[in-house]
């Protein structure tokens, strides 16, 4: 079988290639009668030099916010003949041209799973979601660029005289600068970190039915032009075999994989051979898709589409896949694009500016289709504005295209060099710019005070609780009893199950629907919302529920809950501590948690409290439970302590806690003080003044003062505490410079707890107490010292 230099990648795919042992001789492997150029050493040359020449542009262009496709491509036009390509004797040894095939089988073998699990991580359900807004972007955002940038090219064949060539290719171009492609959006929004932001959310949703609006003109194209070219008994078997084709794999493939996801255990992984089962199935399906007429890429999008999102097969699928094919054969694949275009090949300028003309109307149309929509919800223009530059955005899809018409000479060498510029161009100018306009913690201001210590008398305490797993869910449960729920008083509190993103390619943060019938297998989410159900039908009115589950990254898992706590009004945030103990000895350490964390200390609209669970045997529901529940408060002064003494005076209006709080002073003798300035002095004189009177008379509540010479009186005075049989120990997070403080940092090694909170939370202290480290309020519209000023004042962003 003879392989010709200019047969493209989908005749070298389609042909029957075989070789056995005598075909492999010293220069390689013998495809039919002619050798490849090939071996092992050289293949491992290949792939040094792609990741070696990658990793310094991707280096040398990060600080410009440039994203890895641009590093890659330009990889390739480094390695191809438009730089060391020029060098006869590099392109011959390193990159000979029969070799290359061996190099082009791979990052097409690359491409296909890339595009399978693409599918995978697309929910189809998200086209039924998406909403009017969506719906309106992502038709504007088509048929505007498409209009205007098809008249333009109307305008210029009519008064230029364009070549033959060029007029043929424009509505190609055309059609490829009006697509806004959803795995090119969802890869660029997970590099930026905005993927489960409300621009985020909002462009993968265009971005699907924008690609639906392309891939139906597409179709009906290729039909006409069918039954133009073709007789009708062809054109009709080709379109029921098509038919077919969809049919299986929607009613044959969707319901195995929904029976392996029925045969797997929750939280046990899906069995290996399944897992080959579906690779096996990929690749007859893309060749079955082959021989009816149909691209491979095609056939694997539709194939990854019936098999379900997330866990646990599209997770485990992902799992297995993303790595090898992320890290190795999709570097190959866009190297192998940088490494056939020749800059060298451009010639006609006239060609050049036609094409960029094109190109820019489309992207200018994009943007004006995609920003009317937002502009009329009364979306902020610089919002507006970033998410048209994000539906502008060109990556794998573009490059695949363009590969392929190249490879069925579609397009030229001239052409298809003009239009990787483009490509390159567009996304290395759309990456900075987005990052600079957009920041979605720029939304995370309240304009009002948020903060237990501002809570009106008789105004509810709205809380959203985070929740990782069912260890979670007792200390919340607890901390929620104490919190003083009354009917005139109730507690509002928000659950939200934070997952992790696996086996998807958008995030989700939707409110939890109960099913019609309950289920013997309930999910995670579901076990979770259920125990939290229970506790509000105790309250009896006390207590109102809200159910809402997210799944992003643990990166951008923040901007969940920031967004849900400013929708909600929320006074406060409590997140789980990124370390768990089970009856006072560490099990669990994450970091992932302890970066989440930190995010939500820096951005949340409100005041939050990190809750440290040490598994204590005492712990228990306190409403069903008569006896006392003991808290204790640690009050140095500071913001963030008057915020954990107004949240603790409000848990001692329940009958069954018992509330000890104890200020730490100055020794007289020492010169150590607690700092502040002389404004935030008197608000601790003020507020302890309120608690003495507040509490006066009352058996339940202890006040004692205890003066400390140096940071070890107060660590030997913690410890004491710790070991003094109470269930939650209370302190502000933050507090003023002063030497003593300094001293405790040094102690305590300060992390995101501050120096008290990290002492608390010492593995040293093994003690069954929990505790709640607590920090109020840091952004709010108007105010830059919380402590200087309750006036509004404006601020600029």
């Amino acid at each position: 079988m003879e392989i010709h230099d200019e047969v493209g990648l989908n005749s070298l795919l389609g042909d029957y290639v075989c070789y056995d042992e005598q075909q492999i001789n010293s220069r390689g492997i013998w495809f039919g009668d002619h050798p490849l150029e090939f071996s092992m050493p050289s293949l491992l040359l290949q792939l040094s030099l792609v990741s070696v020449i990658t990793r310094l542009i991707y280096l040398a262009l990060k600080p410009f916010g440039q994203p890895l496709i641009v590093s890659q491509i330009l990889g390739g036009v480094v390695l191809g003949p438009s730089i060391l390509g020029q060098n006869t004797a590099f392109l011959t040894n390193v990159f000979p041209k029969r070799g290359r095939y061996i190099v082009d089988t791979f990052s097409v073998f690359g491409l296909t799973l890339f595009i399978f699990l693409i599918g995978v991580k697309m929910d189809p359900g998200m086209v039924l979601r998406s909403g009017r807004k969506a719906l309106a972007i992502g038709v504007l955002g088509f048929f505007i660029p498409y209009g205007l940038a098809s008249f333009v090219a109307f305008l210029l064949e009519r008064f230029l005289s364009l070549d033959n060539e060029l007029s043929t290719v424009l509505p190609t171009i055309i059609m490829m600068q009006s697509m806004a492609s959803f795995p090119v959006i969802a890869c660029f929004l997970e590099e930026l970190k905005i993927l489960n932001s409300e621009i985020g959310r909002l462009a993968s949703s265009s971005s699907i039915i924008c690609d639906i609006c392309h891939w139906t003109i597409i179709s009906v194209q290729y039909a006409v032009k069918l039954a133009m070219s073709r007789s009708f008994k062809l054109s009709v078997g080709s379109f029921l075999s098509a038919a077919l084709y969809v049919v299986v794999i929607v009613f044959g493939i969707r319901p195995a994989a929904l029976w392996v996801i029925r045969h797997t255990p929750e939280g046990r992984p899906v069995k290996r051979r399944y897992i080959f089962a579906v690779l096996l199935a990929v690749m007859c399906f893309g060749l079955i898709g082959e021989v009816i007429g149909l691209s491979s890429f095609f056939a694997s999008l539709v194939f990854g589409l019936v098999i379900p999102d997330g866990p646990p097969l599209g997770a485990a699928l992902v799992e297995k896949l993303d790595s090898i094919v992320s890290v190795l054969l999709m570097p190959l694949f866009f190297t192998g694009c940088g490494l056939q275009m020749d800059v060298f090949a451009i010639e006609k300028l006239g060609n050049v500016g036609v094409i960029q003309l094109v190109v820019l109307v489309a992207f200018i149309g994009k943007i004006l289709g995609t920003m009317l929509p937002p502009l009329c919800c009364r979306m902020p223009l610089r919002d507006a504005f970033s998410l048209g530059l994000i539906m502008n955005s060109k990556g794998i899809v573009e490059l695949a295209l363009l590969n392929e018409w190249k490879q069925s000479n579609v397009l030229n060498d001239e052409f298809y060099a003009v239009l990787m510029i483009s490509v390159v161009l567009v996304t290395g100018v759309i990456s900075p710019i987005v990052k600079v306009l957009y920041d979605p913690s720029k939304r995370y201001v309240a304009y009002k005070r948020r903060t237990i210590l501002h809570l009106r008398q008789n105004e509810e305490l709205r809380v959203l609780a985070c929740v990782h797993s069912q260890e979670n869910v007792r200390p919340i449960m607890t901390l929620v009893q104490v919190s003083g729920p009354t009917r005139e008083n109730p507690v509002n509190l928000i659950v939200l199950h934070l997952v992790k993103l696996l086996g998807r390619a958008s995030s989700l943060l939707i409110p939890h629907r109960e099913r019609e019938k309950p289920s013997l297998n309930p999910t995670l989410s579901e076990r979770i919302f259920n125990s939290f159900k229970k506790l509000e039908q105790q309250s009896h009115g006390r207590l109102m529920l809200h159910c809402y589950k997210g799944i992003s990254p643990y990166a951008t898992m923040h901007n969940d809950v920031c967004s849900l706590a400013l929708e909600k009004r929320t006074i406060l945030v409590i997140v789980p501590f990124h370390k768990h103990w089970v009856h006072g000895q560490r099990v669990e350490t994450s970091y992932a948690f302890r970066h989440l964390n930190k995010n939500v200390l820096d951005k949340a609209p409100c005041s939050v409290g990190i809750l440290i669970d040490r598994g204590s045997k005492k712990a228990r529901y306190v409403i069903a439970d008569p006896s006392s529940y003991r808290i204790v408060v640690l009050f140095f002064g500071g913001a963030d302590d008057r915020e954990a003494l107004a949240y603790a005076q409000r848990m001692s209006l329940h009958p069954s806690v018992m509330l000890t709080l104890i200020r730490f002073t100055a020794a007289s003798s020492s010169n150590l003080s607690f700092g502040g300035t002389e404004r935030s002095k008197m608000l601790d004189a003020d507020i302890l003044s309120d608690f003495k009177l507040n509490t006066l008379g009352c058996e339940r509540v202890w006040y004692r003062e205890e003066a400390v010479a140096n940071g070890m009186d107060v660590v030997a005075i913690t410890r004491s505490v710790l070991e003094n049989n109470y269930d939650l120990v209370m302190v502000g997070r933050r507090h003023a410079d002063s030497s003593i403080m300094f001293q405790l940092g040094k102690w305590s090694q300060r992390g995101e707890l501050g120096a008290i909170g990290e002492i608390v939370a010492s593995s040293d202290f093994e003690c069954g107490v929990s505790a709640l480290v607590v920090q109020q309020q840091t952004r709010l519209w108007g105010l830059h010292d919380p402590e200087e000023s309750t006036r509004l004042r404006k601020i600029d962003f």
